[in-house]
């Protein structure tokens, strides 16, 4: 029978890995409760190394009076969440292990935290000319789109689309890692402050006041520094 007493988050993820994983090597507990920032819904995130595992795989489980997601990787399975997690720019193994609390450690954790800590402090791959010129071109047709649509319900569906492509953008490059829902805004804060309320200002106002003004602005002084809005001449695939 699950215990639905809420207690400590620490103490309930040594007690969840005794209760379900006692023959592990290795447990960390990362996400928001680590960092000081956990809200009402939030739930407790466990990376555990087992070298029993056959395969790298998550699970959900309401215990201890709490929600936990479980990351469960063997010694060696993780190394291709690495590869696929530095590829995406969403390094999502690497921040829970670096800073993350050790709950429990068979000798294996300080090489773990070192690893993803040495991919955080590199950063990702950074971007081509030819890349950004994608991105740019994209950016520009969803741009037009938001620009001549006369449907509110289509015109809030694009300009999310917007957002997230500038968002992109703008975190690329500058060579900072990517992430989703509310790590946007937090990333983009901690890479241009000033910059971040601006976007949030232009995209507050349209969905106040349906103007788009700011949001076309600020779109063209993002795009600008690599050659502004692409569209004639943009080709891909292209062989000749």
């Amino acid at each position: 029978m699950q215990n639905n007493v809420m207690i400590e988050p620490l103490h309930a993820a040594r007690q969840f890995v005794e209760k379900y994983f006692p023959n592990c090597q290795a447990a960390v507990l990362a996400g928001s409760v680590v960092r000081g920032e956990a809200t009402a819904t939030s739930d407790l995130d466990i990376v555990v190394f087992d070298r029993e595992l056959k395969d790298s795989y998550r699970e959900s489980f309401v215990d201890f009076g709490w929600p936990i997601e479980v990351f469960l990787h063997n010694v060696t399975s993780y190394k291709k969440y690495f590869t696929m997690d530095y590829e995406r720019a969403r390094p999502s193994i690497q921040k829970m292990l670096a800073e993350g609390i050790v709950i429990k450690d068979d000798g294996i954790v300080d090489d773990l935290k070192k690893d993803a800590q040495e991919v955080l402090d590199n950063g990702p791959q950074r971007w081509t000319d030819q890349t950004i010129d994608s991105k740019r071109y994209f950016i520009t047709d969803v741009l037009d789109d938001f620009i001549g649509c006369s449907t509110i319900q289509e015109e809030l569906f694009i300009v999310n689309l917007l957002a997230e492509l500038v968002s992109e953008f703008i975190l690329r490059t500058n060579g900072k890692w990517l992430g989703t829902s509310k790590w946007v805004f937090r990333l983009l804060k901690a890479h241009d402050e000033q910059l971040a309320f601006q976007f949030f200002e232009a995209l507050n106002r349209y969905y106040e006041t349906k103007d788009k003004t700011q949001i076309i602005e600020f779109v063209d002084n993002v795009l600008q520094p690599y050659g502004g809005r692409l569209f004639e001449g943009f080709s891909m695939g292209k062989t000749t």
